[in-house]
């Protein structure tokens, strides 16, 4: 046996880096296959979904906690860029924004006494007072609310009706969102966080689709199903205008043999992949250092065995919601990230597929519990994600190309290739659970 442990240890150590570079190749492949266009959007959502995985993964492969609503906090951190970067609606704010503070703050004020007053008062009179407290607080809240937020949607309607933003660099709403679903978890995490696992899972998946109908239909808030365009591009991110206006780029491109449209294109995409990626090696950096501390293996301790933990003196209850916090706080960040990408908020496109199911799969495939394993499975997951899209109708018209013509299986067949991934995806999933359980780079 001692011949074969140094063998073994061998390939572990070699295990990560060969992944890697067969994810590697894989993108390489569609760029010189396909296009660079092509290989480079993949590789910067691809970074992004890596971001997304390493929050859920803190969340699981640290603490064990089982968020099912990874949707809504992506949805409240992608709200950061509206919110600080893009210019203010004239007017707005001064037509209902101080009656949208004020109804916030009635809010507040109305659940704090609430609280306070189940804490203080005796059975028999907290069964009355809260819930009439709620309920006058309630109807005070909708008659400031309302008729402020109609205010706000009813200033340059077509264009804006909504509040519009600070105006300031857009590099400064990836933190601000982050802080968004960091305030939106603690919320969710004084509630939630006391229930079983399987309770807390049905009550993020509630509580994220309830956030982002929220975004959805608050239209003062950044337009809801309108949606906002032009988001403004990070530092050092340039514009495809400014870029084919330059004579110097120009010139360059030419050198290179490449049209000016498609060199601006790749530079921009470039530039993304560099921030995208600075992004994610430094919290990759933060996310091994506290792995590998005593905070880190306390958490695995209460993630193991909650009853032991407890009884060493661990704050369970404490260490859950302070997990639950950081791994939203890091979704937040993607998901303010992902809206800066785009250029655009589309609450519509929040789809619990894409942003919680999807994400789940990354963190099984890739590892639980191994920072490195959720960005690859990212990655992976990521890549076959798009390109089984485009490869399902391919391969089923090869398929079925024996069939005759205008057959009703050839046509019902090649119609539900579209839906390619979905098999895809339950496939992969299946495979890896059945061969590599802890995924393919497991926690050590």
């Amino acid at each position: 046996m001692s011949q074969h442990q140094p063998q073994a240890a061998s390939g572990g150590a070699f295990r990560a880096p060969l992944l890697f570079a067969a994810m590697a190749a894989l993108l390489l492949l569609e760029g010189t296959t396909g296009s660079w266009n092509s290989a480079l959007y993949i590789l910067n959502t691809g970074l992004i979904a890596a971001i997304m995985a390493l929050g859920v993964n803190m969340q699981w492969g640290y603490a064990g906690l089982f968020n099912t609503g990874v949707v809504g906090f992506v949805a409240i951190g992608g709200l950061a860029p509206v919110l600080i970067s893009m210019p203010p609606n004239t007017g707005a704010f001064s037509a209902g924004g101080f009656g949208i503070v004020l109804a916030l703050a009635v809010a507040a004020g109305v659940i704090a006494l609430a609280v306070l007053a189940n804490r203080r008062l005796t059975f028999q009179r907290r069964v009355v007072v809260v819930p009439a407290l709620l309920i006058c607080g309630f109807f005070l809240y909708r008659a400031i609310f309302d008729p402020a937020a109609n205010a706000i949607e009813g200033v340059n309607t077509a264009a804006a009706g909504n509040l519009g933003g600070l105006n300031l660099p857009v590099l400064f709403s990836w933190p601000v969102g982050a802080l968004f679903a960091a305030g939106a978890a603690w919320v969710v995490g004084k509630t939630a966080l006391g229930l079983r696992s399987d309770y807390l899972a049905i009550a993020t998946l509630g509580i994220g689709e309830i956030i982002v109908a929220v975004i959805k239909n608050e239209d003062w808030l950044a337009r809801g199903v309108m949606n906002i365009n032009g988001i403004p591009r990070p530092w050092p991110v340039p514009y495809e205008v400014a870029l084919q206006d330059s004579p110097a780029f120009l010139e360059r491109a030419a050198a290179l043999g490449i049209d000016p449209v498609t060199a601006s294109t790749l530079l921009v995409k470039l530039c993304y992949t560099g921030l995208l990626a600075l992004v994610l090696l430094a919290l990759i950096w933060l996310s091994q250092l506290a792995l590998h501390s005593p905070w880190g293996r306390m958490m695995r301790a209460i993630r193991d065995n909650e009853t032991a933990a407890a009884a060493m003196g661990k704050n369970v209850t404490l260490r859950h919601l302070q997990i639950f916090i950081i791994g939203s706080a890091v979704c937040g960040l993607a998901g303010a990230m992902l809206i800066t990408m785009d250029g655009q908020m589309t609450p519509g496109s929040y789809n619990p597929l894409r942003f919680t199911f999807l994400v789940w799969v990354m963190v099984i495939v890739g590892g639980s519990g191994n920072n490195w394993g959720a960005v690859l499975g990212a990655m992976l997951i990521w890549f076959l994600w798009i390109k089984v899209e485009v490869w399902g109708p391919q391969i089923m018209v090869a398929l079925t190309s024996g069939l005759a013509e205008g057959s009703a299986l050839k046509q019902h067949l090649v119609e539900s290739a579209a839906q390619m991934r979905l098999l895809t995806m339950g496939v992969i999933l299946l495979l890896v659970l059945r061969f590599s359980p802890r995924g393919l780079l497991p926690e050590k």
